[in-house]
């Protein structure tokens, strides 16, 4: 779904979008709106463009127009589809490799703490215990910061592919648990 490797073109491009981000006056990331989508959608929200797009608009207290309502739509939508896919497709959206790594974790930490945003929103019920435990490392996730003095690149680098992984297959692991406990799915989780 996204630009999951160097030589693969993704279909959004952050920067794009965080241009548009700050053409409007919003002082967010582009991998924290993903992650909010992403939360929506783990809860149960429905996969239409505009119902994603009110509802971040609801979350994150802000009002988008124009270009950037259109692309936001497509990406929720797209997003919608990539969780619900049978070859796991589903994608953070943050920095590419070449960006130094302490930006990338301040992607990765914007990321959970939009995706627990957009969960909130929408879900209103217990979580089932496996869900629970996952938003609690998330959570977690939210506050993580490089100390690269105490940390050899190669270090961060595996610890920052390790998380990458781990918020990829939690949030298609909520969002199958989700799907099972409103009794909209009941394909086994990832676990």
């Amino acid at each position: 779904m996204f630009d999951p490797t160097p030589d693969e073109v993704g279909v959004f491009d952050i920067d794009e979008l965080a241009n548009h981000l700050l053409e409007q006056g919003l002082d967010t990331s582009p991998s924290r709106i993903h992650g909010c989508l992403s939360g929506l959608l783990a809860a149960g929200a429905p996969a239409q463009g505009e119902a994603g797009l009110a509802l971040l608009g609801q979350a994150m207290e802000m009002n988008l127009h124009g270009e950037l309502a259109g692309q936001i739509m497509q990406l929720y939508q797209v997003s919608a589809a990539a969780l619900e896919d049978d070859e796991f497709d589903f994608h953070p959206l943050l920095p590419d490799d070449e960006v130094e790594i302490a930006t990338r974790t301040a992607a990765v930490a914007d990321w959970a703490r939009g995706f627990l945003t957009g969960f909130a929103q929408v879900n209103q019920t217990q979580v089932p215990q496996d869900s629970s435990e996952v938003l609690r490392d998330f959570a977690a996730i939210a506050e993580a910061a490089v100390d690269e003095e105490d940390e050899e690149e190669e270090e961060l680098e595996n610890a920052f592919m390790e998380v990458v992984e781990y918020l990829r297959f939690a949030s298609l692991n909520i969002y199958l648990d989700s799907r099972v406990e409103s009794g909209d799915g009941d394909r086994p989780s990832l676990h």
